[in-house]
């Protein structure tokens, strides 16, 4: 019987090959959606979860106030880690961890090494992370130990055992103790090298509550300690006389928080050490995946139900020669199943082909082999048999159901409540499409205006050089060597890339109202910072030579010159103009004159609002040249400074990046969803002018001898194509006026994320609108033209 019900559903298949194709291909786009999305959905949900201890490890977090204004970040000071080991017994053991680059030298080879991790010697005891033949209490238990990931190990010792080897970097001899294996594309941590924490030197020799440039996890004892360490640490960090130890007065407050390992990555604010993921967007995407199998399976229906019609007279012999409902219903369901196999093979083989881009699209790496994994197959083939139920049960339930008789006497239609159930179909349909058409507009339109933006500095054209190693001590120098390149306009220097200074903290002023507290960002830089940038200046000047010089000077009573500029929103936030905040004292660890106000720019992602900023002269401090080069011979300027590189820095790689680019990494995330959400709109409303294709061809099929009526007694094309088009333009109009409050609503919701953020206009909607009902009208002409030029006596001949 089985294989009488394979057979016959293979025949109708064959004999409806047009409708056929469609139904495949709409459910194929229905489960591919729900493939790829799954994959990705899979992979956010598993970050940190190969860790064997991942339940008991918590992410520290700081949070402050100082003079009112509260502070958040990912990292904290020196302390924290170690004290709280003392402190409380819930905590078994403590990491610190840094993320840096350096110079490694080793077996002849030279390279400025992005991804070197700094961290406690229990690092790997916390973390799974294998490690080749090696105790992880032990490998970075000594000063000249480090371990390296198998692909640094091919990369400089080749097929030679790395055991042992020795490494040079930051002025330190260190030699290989372990090799671990490259951290898995769903950890939260990943390096290519790991070093041993202290190596960082003074910066790290001392405890300190601030200074917050370190991550720090704890492993707890038991899995469900977190909630009552938390009340804990709150009630410590209250305690009076660790108050006055973090420098608290008043209202100021320091507080820590505890972040499980597993949840870092999905439901964070703070990002660490790569940008966090969002399980507002993994419900999204699982969300639309899903309806838009929806929209596949609808699509399904109703094709089934239309293509009833020429199959009518095949039931009603089928009955008449004994077939029993039941048999009937399975013949139909067996249809539907071997179409959704034929679409579920046609899916994984499209996935295979596509997912580099979706790997491109998601920053995710994955390959064809994650597919074929145990959890997406299982996937695949439950939406397969959903897909079979979902899109087979009605119009078997229904087609099985009819009366033999009428059948063959009147032919099959389709009454009643089930045209309303159908009309919301499209609905739903169309209203899918157009929400995800207009809200991915709204993104792409940020997007633009993020690219666009005056961001108050100029991003274009400007080399990010890194300083490392001893190259500070000859600043000047290479300097005036990069400054002499033709084609470089002009060279400073600075601790953080301008367009995202993290540095945080604080000054003291005293006006009329008294000495008070600011709390603020702060960026020490070198000589020409204002002009490579081309940051406007409001008032007063920039850091000259003569600046310079009094600071390399002090006198008996060690008074210390220090000059500082300030933003338009400090200045403000202080109760000063531009004007008078000239020559006004400020105190930053040293008082100094306020010698110029900037105009106001971003110098962090555009979600956050413009925050008071102090810029001091300090190029002791500086981690990054910044040269502004003429834009008529970049290749050329770039292979000269190359050269004059490796004039002064022999053993030291040249490396460089692009000031824009950095910017645009601020906005991978929201990038790769316009991608995606631009994807899902044009598969949801391809997949709804498919439904609509099939309802088209179901409403022209049931009203054939109207329409041949209607054109013997003198109607035209026209008018038969209104007639048919309007009952779908009326019903997608619909759609459109419910899914577009929904989509404003939801893309201001989304753009509440950002400080500066641009308005949703008008036309937006209307385009959408006419779009959509652009493409109805041609979905539909299709068939009503068809109707409309036939043979009206051929449609009537039956009467």
């Amino acid at each position: 019987m089985l294989k009488n019900y394979v057979l016959i559903a293979w025949r109708s298949l064959k004999k409806n090959g047009f409708y056929t194709i469609i139904n495949v291909f709409g459910l194929a786009l229905g489960l591919l959606s729900c493939l790829l999305i799954g994959v990705y959905v899979l992979h956010e949900l598993s970050y940190d979860r190969f860790h064997a201890r991942a339940d008991r490890i918590v992410r520290v977090t700081m949070e402050f106030s100082i003079a009112g204004t509260v502070n958040s970040t990912a990292t904290t000071g020196t302390k924290v880690g170690p004290q709280f080991a003392r402190s409380f017994p819930a905590v078994e053991d403590y990491a610190r961890v840094f993320l840096s680059h350096n110079i490694v030298r080793a077996n002849d080879k030279s390279f400025d090494e992005p991804r070197i991790l700094y961290a406690d010697p229990d690092f790997f005891r916390i973390f799974s992370f294998p490690l080749s033949g090696a105790n992880p209490s032990t490998v970075l238990d000594a000063s000249d130990k480090a371990v390296i990931t198998r692909s640094m190990a091919g990369k400089y010792f080749g097929g030679m055992d790395p055991l042992g080897k020795i490494l040079i970097s930051g002025g330190k001899t260190l030699r290989v103790a372990a090799v671990c294996d490259d951290p898995p594309p769903n950890s939260q941590i990943h390096f290519d090298f790991v070093m041993p924490f202290l190596n960082l030197g003074n910066s790290v020799a001392g405890e300190t509550w601030w200074t917050a440039n370190w991550f720090t996890y704890l492993l707890l004892r038991t899995d469900r300690s977190a909630g009552l360490l938390q009340q804990q640490i709150n009630a410590y960090m209250n305690q009076a006389e660790v108050r006055k130890e973090a420098g608290l007065e008043g209202k100021d407050y320091l507080a820590y928080h505890l972040e499980p390992l597993k949840r870092v990555h999905l439901y964070s604010a703070l990002e660490g050490m790569e940008p966090n993921g969002s399980i507002t967007y993994v419900y999204l995407f699982s969300l639309i995946a899903l309806l838009i199998l929806l929209i596949a399976c609808a699509n399904y229906s109703n094709l089934a139900t239309a293509q009833s019609l020429a199959r009518s007279g095949e039931i009603g012999m089928r009955k008449v020669m004994g077939a029993s409902r039941r048999q009937v219903f399975f013949q139909f369901m067996g249809e539907s199943v071997l179409t959704s196999f034929l679409a579920a093979i046609i899916a994984l083989v499209a996935a295979s082909l596509l997912i580099p881009y979706f790997s491109f699209i998601t920053g995710r790496p994955f390959r064809a082999e994650d597919l074929i994994k145990p959890a997406p197959l299982a996937g695949l083939a439950g939406c397969c048999l959903l897909a079979s139920l979902f899109a087979g049960i009605y119009p078997a339930l229904i087609l099985s159901g009819m009366r033999i008789m009428q059948v063959l006497r009147k032919g099959f239609h389709f009454t009643g409540g089930r045209g309303a159930f159908r009309q919301g179909l499209i609905i739903l349909q169309f209203g899918i499409s157009v929400f995800l058409i207009i809200y991915t507009i709204v993104i792409l339109q940020q997007m633009r205006f993020i690219q666009t933006r005056d961001l108050g500095f100029n991003k274009d054209e400007v080399l990010d050089l890194p300083i490392g190693g001893n190259m500070l001590n000859d600043f000047q120098g290479l300097k005036d060597g990069f400054s002499r390149v033709p084609g470089v306009a002009s060279v400073t220097a600075a601790y953080d890339l301008p367009d995202f200074i993290q540095w945080t903290d604080g000054i003291r002023v005293t006006d009329e109202k008294g000495p008070r507290v600011i709390s603020l960002n702060a960026q020490p830089v070198d000589l020409d910072f204002v002009r490579t940038m081309q940051i406007k200046l409001i008032s007063g000047r920039d850091f000259s030579t003569g600046d310079l010089k009094r600071m390399e000077v002090t006198d008996s009573q060690g008074k210390y010159y220090q000059p500082y500029l300030i933003n338009e929103t400090l200045a403000r936030r202080i109760g000063w103009t531009p004007e008078q905040a000239l020559g006004r004292i400020v105190e930053k660890n040293v008082p100094g004159p306020v010698v110029g106000v900037v105009r106001d720019f971003n110098f962090n992602s555009l979600h956050d609002p413009i925050n008071p900023l102090l810029i001091f002269l300090g190029r002791g401090y500086s981690r990054h040249f910044l040269l502004r080069i003429r834009g008529q011979d970049k290749a050329g300027t770039i292979a000269r400074l190359q050269a004059s590189w490796k004039e002064r820095l022999a053993d030291r790689p040249f490396s460089y990046r692009f000031l824009d680019e950095d910017y645009n990494t601020l906005y991978l995330a929201e990038q790769r969803s316009s991608a995606l959400f631009g994807i899902a709109a044009g598969m949801a409303i391809l997949l709804a002018c498919l439904g609509l294709f099939g309802l088209a061809a179901y409403t022209t099929a049931q009203r054939t001898k109207e329409i041949g009526i209607r054109r013997v007694l003198g109607a035209g094309a026209a008018h038969i194509l209104m007639l048919v088009a309007r009952q779908f333009l009326q019903l997608v109009a619909l759609a459109i006026l419910l899914a577009a409050p929904l989509a404003w609503w939801a893309g201001n919701h989304w753009l509440d994320g950002f400080a500066f953020r641009v308005p949703i206009p008008a036309y937006i909607f209307v385009g959408t609108a006419g779009l959509t009902l652009g493409l109805v009208w041609a979905t539909v002409s299709f068939h009503a033209l068809r109707a409309a030029l036939s043979n009206p006596v051929k449609s009537l001949r039956s009467e």
